[in-house]
């Protein structure tokens, strides 16, 4: 397993980049992760040129990871040959279309001769990377878990923070308002590890009244949103706003947070990047330490398997934000210096549903 980068800001001479590094290789596919610098058609028909006998599939990023560095305006890749994998297929689906859905993991599952739900969870694995600009992921992975019995790992593109355009690609063409679902037979024992790094407070906030379409919460508790998240953390409400990294919310799950991170004020309601259901307790979290938090999971899941082969991981862009903060970036790169790793700095990410500010990781080992 092999992955690389390059920064060189014309697509075809990054494109050619990646390619001399992988001229040893004969991958059955090659995922790649591009920052939105690039023109989308032409890193996209840049990629598949450079290597016309695989698969090709990637997104636009919010910044991108490669084993032992975080980076930004480059693009990184992760060859993958038989031993990896067995069996690959991907398909478009059309957030646009309601049928899209199914109809497109009904067409994934026929390459394997299955129906959906006859996928074997301890056998196939699937990845999605969605427009991370949609609002569409909630719809799309509870589609998706309707469907399928397996478990499926992705993150929402990005496009450095300019929140106009994101999107994601395969085999050379260009989508929006799309999203690419892969379905992986893997030639290797696999798993998907969820992080996260927050302590809970021990105080409930209960959205009271929601807009679930735009992700808004009018109230908590049967108070004005903002005024009821600034009491629950302890600060002034005109001071709400500065606290949102460090004090998300979560729905949580057999003593698990699956975080909902806000994302602005509007009036006295805050929008979240994540849809937040009437009636369901949330749990108020503050922050720990992203890299002690990242690098035991690492460690662990290390000891656990025997040696990882290799990570895709797609991480959140409010942690890289924090890192960028805190000036850790080099300590999160160096985690995953000596295990072949490509990721991204994503808009959301995807597992059992559509979180925040957690990092999602498909490995091999």
């Amino acid at each position: 397993m092999k992955v690389t980068y390059s920064q060189k800001s014309d697509a075809f001479s990054a494109a050619e980049e990646i390619k001399t590094t992988f001229s040893d290789l004969n991958p059955k596919a090659v995922l790649f992760f591009a920052s939105s610098h690039y023109d989308p058609s032409g890193i996209s028909s840049a990629m598949k040129k450079a290597f016309p006998d695989a698969m090709v599939i990637g997104c636009s990023t919010s910044g991108e990871i490669v084993s032992g560095k975080m980076l930004k305006s480059s693009v990184v890749a992760m060859a993958l040959e038989s031993d990896i994998i067995s069996g690959i297929t991907s398909e478009v689906i059309n957030l646009r279309e309601p049928q899209s859905v199914s109809s497109s993991i009904i067409k994934a599952s026929k390459q394997f001769e299955s129906s959906p739900l006859d996928l074997d969870p301890r056998q196939y694995v699937g990845m999605i990377l969605i427009d991370g600009l949609s609002c569409a992921e909630e719809h799309i992975m509870d589609k998706i878990g309707d469907l399928v019995n397996i478990p499926v790992v992705g993150g929402s593109a990005g496009d450095d923070l300019a929140f106009h355009k994101t999107w994601v690609y395969l085999d050379g063409d260009v989508f929006e308002n799309s999203a690419i679902f892969t379905l992986i037979k893997p030639a290797c024992r696999f798993d998907i590890i969820k992080t996260q790094s927050f302590c809970m407070m021990n105080k409930k906030l209960v959205p009271t009244s929601v807009d679930e379409q735009t992700r808004k919460v009018l109230e908590f508790n049967d108070k004005p949103a903002v005024i009821a998240y600034a009491e629950a953390i302890g600060v002034n409400a005109s001071d709400a706003g500065s606290q949102f990294m460090t004090h998300p919310v979560g729905l949580i799950s057999e003593g698990e947070p699956f975080v909902r991170s806000p994302q602005r004020i509007e009036g006295e309601s805050i929008v979240f990047y994540c849809q937040i259901l009437k009636g369901v307790d949330l749990e108020v979290l503050k922050s720990s330490d992203i890299i002690a938090d990242t690098r035991r999971i690492i460690e662990d899941k290390e000891k656990e398997t025997g040696g990882i082969k290799g990570i895709v991981n797609f991480n959140c862009i409010l942690r890289t934000l924090q890192l960028e903060q805190e000036n850790k970036c080099d300590n999160y790169g160096q985690i995953f210096s000596k295990i072949p790793t490509i990721g991204f700095s994503t808009y959301g990410e995807e597992y059992i549903g559509h979180i925040n500010q957690t990092a999602t990781m498909l490995i091999f080992y």
